[in-house]
């Protein structure tokens, strides 16, 4: 059995910026837009793996 990557707090996160995103374009793209929803759960300290990025 696989751990979960990301915590259920954190996908709701994700799945709500998502909406935003499809509700009034405020972001570019749906890639910025989970991006942002990621950062959101980090800052509210939910369980979501470190960046890749530099």
């Amino acid at each position: 059995m696989v751990a979960r990557q990301y915590d259920i707090k954190a996908s709701k996160e994700v799945e709500n910026t998502m909406h935003e995103h499809k509700q009034t374009g405020k972001f570019k793209n749906h890639q910025q837009a989970i991006a942002v929803g990621l950062s959101k759960a980090r800052q509210k300290g939910e369980k979501v793996p470190n960046k890749k990025g530099g």
